[in-house]
Order: structure tokens, then sequence, then C-alpha cells
């Protein structure tokens, strides 16, 4: 049964994505912000095929835990179900991404539109400096700026280390960081055709205050996030992250910031 509903969402999603995407090429002549709307509209859609069709929902916590100005979002990245969402669970987010995706046709135009953050993973240090300087306008514009620490989808279980992208814009940008932890991995594994009935529980944790050195809040991001995670992971049946002995969160060097 889980096979058969997993086929029928996996090809009414795609299907749906692709019609819309043609569909409403449209709002690219819109607004910024009235073409977000429309976005907005479309997540909600998939979140929709979601319940009906594999049982997947979603619950969220910690949502007093978001400050009214900007913030970065640190969020846990286990599978494609939160890249989904982030339009749904913070308003107007700024999503950091890899510059590739930005030339995927009609995708790509619809991330620019949406002035999501692009940073170019093979530029070093350079990557860093673009980074930082596209993100103050989305700063000074109020918007939560996303980015996955750890830079890639990790398995529920699976240990990666943090990177330093977050703790440099953390102390160039002089915002809070939210930790974001999540079960979604649980239920829509990564490079999976199958997925799991179940609800993904999504918590904000406490923002991490602007002003530490960097290494402490880069340090404080990983244990309580990773903590976050494992809890809930736990809770529904997942496995525990188990951390080396001897890993260092977020080592000092200078690297092109991780982004999905």
């Amino acid at each position: 049964m889980i096979w058969i509903r997993s086929l029928a969402f996996n090809i009414a999603f795609h299907a749906w994505t692709a019609v819309m995407c043609i569909a409403l090429l449209w709002m690219l002549l819109l607004p910024r912000p009235q073409m977000v709307a429309v976005v907005v509209w479309y997540l909600r859609s998939v979140g929709w095929l979601e319940r009906t069709l594999v049982g997947i929902r979603y619950e969220v916590r910690g949502r007093e835990n978001l400050p009214d100005g900007p913030f970065l979002l640190a969020a846990k990245h286990q599978s494609a179900w939160e890249t989904m969402k982030l339009h749904l669970l913070v308003k107007d987010p700024a999503i950091i991404l890899k510059r590739e995706l930005m030339w995927i046709p009609i995708w790509g135009w619809y991330a620019a539109k949406a002035k999501m953050i692009p940073v170019n993973r093979g530029a070093g240090g350079a990557a860093i400096k673009s980074l930082i300087r596209n993100s103050r306008p989305v700063r000074d514009q109020g918007r939560p700026i996303v980015i996955f620490p750890q830079g890639t989808r990790v398995a529920p279980g699976t240990y990666r280390p943090y990177r330093i992208g977050v703790g440099m814009l953390y102390e160039s940008l002089g915002i809070p960081i939210v930790p974001m932890a999540l079960n979604a991995g649980l239920y829509w594994p990564r490079h999976s055709f199958l997925k799991r009935p179940g609800t993904v529980v999504v918590e904000f944790l406490p923002p991490i205050a602007p002003g530490l050195p960097r290494a402490e809040a880069m340090r404080d991001l990983e244990d309580r996030l990773e903590a976050a995670s494992d809890r809930l992971v736990t809770a529904a049946g997942g496995p525990p992250t188990v951390r080396p002995a001897a890993a260092e969160p977020a080592k000092e060097k200078q690297a092109a910031p991780a982004v999905p």
C-alpha cells in the first residue's frame, strides 16, 4: 500500500509541478510580493497532495521563538520536504542555495524573481564574501535568511559536521540565529521513492542572540539543533545520531559556505 500511495503521489506531484511551472509563468510579471503569494498557494496545494495521497501531515512548535525582525533560520535538512515548506513556516524567506539551481529553466526564473540568495560553492573564500554581500540587502528588508548549516541533506541518525557559512553570516550581519529542528527524513527519506505516512514535527528553538563569539555561537547551534532533532526523531521511532568523539563543531576555516 505504501508503494502504491507513493507512486500516486510522485506522479501527481511531478505532473502538478510541471503544469504549474508553465501555467503560472504570467506571475513573473507581477510585483515580487504578489508572485510569492502565488508560490505559497502552490506549496499549500502540494501539502494537500501529501496529506491525501501519502498521509504526511505536519505540526509546528515554538513559533513564539521567531523574532519580529530579520534573523538567520538555521534549518536541519533531512529531505526535500522542508524545502517546500519554508514559505509556509516563515514569512517571505530568502533561501541560500547553490548558484547552479538558478540556471534551471523556468524554476530558476521563479527563484530569481523571489530574490533567493545564490552562492558559488566552488569559489572558496570569495563565496563567503559574496554570500555576505548578497545577504545584507535581505537583512535590511527584514526578511529571514534560511541556511542549511550542514550543507546537504543528512539522513536521520547520520552525523555530518556543520559548515562555517552560518557562523560568518551571524558575525557579519549582527542578527540572531533561530535553529529549526525536524524529523522529516523519517517520512520523506532523501533519495527515496517511498513516502511514509505520519506527522512531521518542526520545532523552532529559542534564538541565539547576536554578538557572541562566532565559535561559541556555532557550538551552541550545533549542540542544540542536533539534540532537538534527535529528540524529535527518536520520539517517532527513528535512530539517534552518534557524533564522533573527536568531532569539533563548525571548524574555523575559510571554505565555501554549505548550501543545498
